[in-house]
């Protein structure tokens, strides 16, 4: 179970909570009033995601699945600032998207060579020395630091192989892969001896090449959940051609012609997006095959019907295999780029990112005046410039979006009366 394959996985995040400010006063001898000296809190630590080239599986996180930054320093005496808390990184193999578990919106897809971000860490808080007016000399408070952010996140790994070799168990995906790139994946004459896929560099010379996976075997029913296959069609999302391995000799009584149309069922069902895929047929085990069969003869007009290549292979010899990667590498170069998902949050969904507990909304009534308290309200006011025309509107588009105005209809606000959110008042109107 070590090697256990995991591509879909949630996991718990916090960055840290900001330093508090300090409350203090300059102390020295022969200098009189030497008025407050309170030095800010620190900054929290962020969560950042990075990717790991080295990883093509979630299991790290099988047993490690909360995260949490390091709190602030609190500020010091001497205007001296608190420590900053240090970021947790959190590695992820490439193409590992983030996602919201509770939408199943995309947040971040981890493609390409940059950092990400999820969880900012708290504000420090002010020291009192920020708070010194003409009339207030001696201010003897200090501004706490505010809450990092904290959610859940789903984690799913769609490799970023641009070639996904598919087709029924034993077929000899695996030994393609591993006669045409560097790859070793387990290999043996029985169902299912892939139990994850395998990720293999393919290189023709010249500084070409491509990035092929072996995609465990598909059975019939797949795409609700049978066999292995189900577990792995996601890993096929991104791969720019598809090479449909089958067994031309149909050494385990399987006939190949039927053996597309199953698979490509299969693909359609799972996305009809995955079923337009550009496909190559590889007719493997040509060593064990009557190549002048009716069975064959057959296969190859089906093909033909299809619109499909066909490329006559052995693993075991090698034959066809240096053909085989030519025409996908000159196939490769007609089709688009790997898909890069865009982020599928807006800007409305990232401000109160969270867990389920902290978007609780409480609304209170006291006389004419409607009372709206929540944990995640109270960390969202902070990043509220109330002077700003666009800054109130995007306040205005959250607190619809999240269900706020309706909560405030359901405790009987009228036209005209107040509502008040951590000391921001203003007057509800339709």
């Amino acid at each position: 179970m070590e090697n256990a394959f995991i591509d879909n996985i949630k996991i718990y995040v916090k960055a840290g909570d900001g330093g508090d400010g300090a409350v203090s006063f300059h102390r020295e001898k022969y200098v009189s009033a030497g008025g407050p000296d309170g030095g800010d809190g620190g900054r929290g630590g962020n969560i950042v995601f990075k990717i790991d080239d080295g990883a093509n599986t979630l299991l790290a996180f099988r047993y490690k699945r909360k995260f949490i930054a390091e709190r602030g320093g609190n500020g010091m005496t001497g205007k001296k600032h608190g420590k900053n808390g240090a970021d947790v990184i959190i590695t992820v193999p490439r193409g590992t998207l983030l996602k919201d578990p509770e939408t199943g919106k995309i947040i971040f897809d981890m493609a390409e060579d940059r950092e990400y971000i999820l969880c900012h860490g708290g504000r420090g808080g002010w020291g009192n020395r920020h708070f010194a007016t003409p009339t207030r000399q001696i201010p003897r408070f200090a501004k706490s630091g505010t809450k990092g952010e904290e959610r859940e996140v789903l984690l799913e790994l769609k490799m970023l192989a641009e070639v996904g070799l598919i087709g029924f168990p034993n077929v000899g995906k695996s030994s393609i892969l591993s006669q045409i790139s560097s790859a070793k994946p387990k290999i043996a004459n029985y169902h299912f001896t892939t139990l994850s896929p395998n990720l293999g560099v393919v290189s023709i010379g010249d500084g070409k090449g491509f990035l092929a996976a072996d995609i465990p075997g598909l059975i019939e029913g797949a795409s609700e959940g049978l066999g292995l296959g189900h577990a792995f069609l996601r890993h096929v999302d991104r791969c720019r051609l598809l090479l449909h391995v089958v067994d031309i000799a149909g050494t385990d009584g399987r006939d190949p012609s039927d053996d597309i149309d199953k698979i490509n069922e299969e693909l359609v069902k799972y996305s009809e997006a995955l079923g337009d895929r550009p496909q190559i047929i590889v007719a493997n085990k040509i060593d064990s095959a009557d190549m002048e069969s009716d069975e064959v003869k057959r296969f190859a007009s089906k093909c033909d019907e299809l619109g499909y290549p066909v490329v006559y292979v052995s693993a075991v010899t090698g034959e066809g295999l240096k053909e085989l990667n030519e025409l996908t590498i000159s196939t490769l170069s007609t089709l688009p780029p790997v898909t890069v998902y865009e982020p599928e949050y807006s800007p409305e969904d990232e401000a109160v990112s969270g867990t389920a507990g902290a978007r609780e909304t409480v609304v209170r009534r006291e006389n004419t005046k409607f009372i709206v308290e929540g944990e995640w309200l109270y960390n969202f006011m902070g990043q509220i410039n109330f002077d700003d025309y666009e800054s109130l509107n995007f306040f205005q588009r959250v607190l619809l979006k999240n269900g706020v105005i309706d909560k405030l209809r359901e405790a009987g606000v009228e036209e005209g009366d107040t509502v008040s959110i951590y000391d921001f008042e203003f007057d509800f109107v339709y």
